[in-house]
């Protein structure tokens, strides 16, 4: 880009794709050019401090001397939402470009990405009484009922996930404006003040499924269950994202004698797998066509962000 606005690198895919290894060569490869170079965190699970293991956050050792942010940061009793999270990377990406260093997302959370670049749709807060009315339907009788209250978002969702046919419904019950309209009037997004370097991996599935489930039992040696156990003991709120983090429901499921330590692994690689299939389609359909993919891990990055590691 030849634009004079400041860099912003942003290199994302789903789960085990080799997003941080990646993040940290392009940050090393910009600091031997005499550039200051921080990786910023957009996993919304590698957010909370209690779950260092579980969320794969990168240990110290992986950093290579590299600054990282927004890792950790939130505690698991503080529920991080996508406005939460693009409100403080926006702030961190401004006093880096300020400090005339290089900012470069990683992650995969999509949703937390897009809110950044574009911005959040400013809707106000829902009526407790149609919230509790909506998420009580039953999913067949919700998205019935979307399917004519909001007909386009309807059809621009699937019929079975729950999370965002209740979502839709209850912001036209509550708001008498379909969704579309406040997706339409986003606001705060930073997407036209940077010069955006952007980098999707989207290695082959079967290699992807495979990191998946090796990972998986590393975590369970690797203090995983440890993680677990002190959230419990914390006796949070179980509807908190922390306690929904993939793994936290399978080991826990085990401790409290559930299952055994063999099914929790079955079904945590599973629900990692399955996460990764979503991020996947995701990253797939969702940026714009112009954002390179990637589709080798480990393989040579430089030439995804030559222009970047020429200024």
């Amino acid at each position: 880009m030849t634009t004079g606005l400041p860099p912003l690198a942003l290199i994302a895919g789903p789960t085990a794709s080799g997003k941080s290894d990646c993040a940290v060569a392009l940050a090393r490869a910009l600091v031997q050019q005499g550039r200051r170079a921080v990786v910023i965190n957009a996993d919304s699970a590698q957010v909370y401090a209690d779950l260092a293991v579980l969320s794969a956050r990168p240990s110290a050792q992986e950093m290579q001397g590299i600054e990282h942010r927004l890792f950790g940061t939130w505690d698991g009793a503080v529920a991080c939402s996508a406005a939460d999270w693009a409100l403080a990377a926006a702030m961190e990406i401004h006093a880096l470009h300020a400090e005339g260093a290089v900012p470069i997302l990683v992650g995969g959370t999509g949703l937390y990405i897009r809110t950044l670049l574009e911005g959040i749709a400013p809707i106000p807060p829902i009526d407790p009484f149609i919230r509790e009315q909506v998420r009580a339907l039953p999913l067949a009788d919700a998205y019935a009922a979307l399917c004519r209250e909001d007909p386009a978002r309807a059809a621009a969702l699937n019929a079975n996930d729950a999370t965002r046919v209740a979502r839709a419904l209850e912001v036209i019950r509550s708001t008498g404006r379909p969704m579309a309209e406040w997706q339409e009037a986003r606001e705060g997004g930073l997407g036209d003040t940077v010069a955006l370097h952007p980098l999707i991996l989207l290695p082959p599935r079967e290699e992807l499924y495979a990191r998946c489930d090796a990972r998986f039992v590393q975590m369970m040696d690797a203090g995983a269950v440890e993680e677990v156990r002190a959230l419990l003991a914390r006796r949070l709120d179980p509807a908190l994202p922390v306690m929904r983090a993939i793994g936290v429901r399978e080991i826990a499921d085990w401790l409290q004698g559930g299952c055994t330590r063999e099914e929790a692994i079955a079904q945590g690689a599973q629900a990692t797998r399955n996460y990764a299939k979503r991020q996947y389609t995701w990253f797939r359909r969702q940026p714009p066509v112009a954002w390179p993919r990637k589709e080798i891990i480990n393989s040579e990055f430089s030439s995804y962000f030559e222009i970047l590691l020429q200024h």
